[in-house]
């Protein structure tokens, strides 16, 4: 299983945050480039690409999202963590929005998301949040699995009804390893 893991962090030191845990639960045959550096022949290479999260302050992977545009003709598997949600979003064309959040926070799971299902606890997970904004997903194109608890009902997991791409606004590396084990899988 070849897997390209994509940084879009600016800053490498952050990449020991928001790549590096990546790299450290697939151990396996995966590569990892910079968004800079990927486009449709480069990602033609792999069966799975993740597109990894980044810090609060780093929003320059929004200023270069066409350089994303590549996805929309990928025919692999996507998971979009984070930045990478917010990526996958909007090169579709949703539209992003502003909250932050940080922190651990309790989550409602509708139905079975890459390793978790809603009947756990009664369909809550605790999940970690680090982020300034989230994406509005038109739902005519992605089915969303769960929402944020708080009268928002913020998008949290997301997975694109024609394609194998899925999307968490909350950082699996940190709390629920096993959904990426579970993308690799698939």
């Amino acid at each position: 299983m070849k897997v390209l893991i994509i940084s879009t962090c600016t800053e490498k030191l952050h990449e020991a945050e928001f790549v590096r845990p990546i790299e450290d639960i697939i151990k396996g045959e995966c590569t990892t480039k910079h968004y800079s550096e990927v486009d449709l022949d480069v990602a033609s290479g792999f069966e799975k690409v993740i597109i990894c999260g980044t810090s609060l302050q780093d929003h320059k992977f929004i200023e270069d999202i066409k350089m994303f545009n590549w996805l929309k003709d990928f025919g692999g598997s996507v998971l979009g963590i984070c930045a990478g949600m917010h990526v996958l979003g909007l090169v579709f064309g949703d539209k992003l929005r502003n909250k932050k959040e940080i922190g651990y926070y309790r989550e409602k799971m509708s139905g079975s998301f890459l390793g978790l299902e809603e009947n756990n606890d009664e369909g809550e997970y605790e999940v970690w949040h680090l982020h300034n904004s989230w994406v509005d997903f038109n739902e005519c194109n992605w089915n969303v699995f769960m929402r944020s608890s708080d009268s928002s009902k913020i998008p949290e997991a997301v997975k694109h009804k024609q394609k194998e791409f899925y999307g968490v606004l909350f950082h699996p590396e940190v709390r629920q390893k096993g959904m990426i084990k579970e993308f690799i899988a698939l």
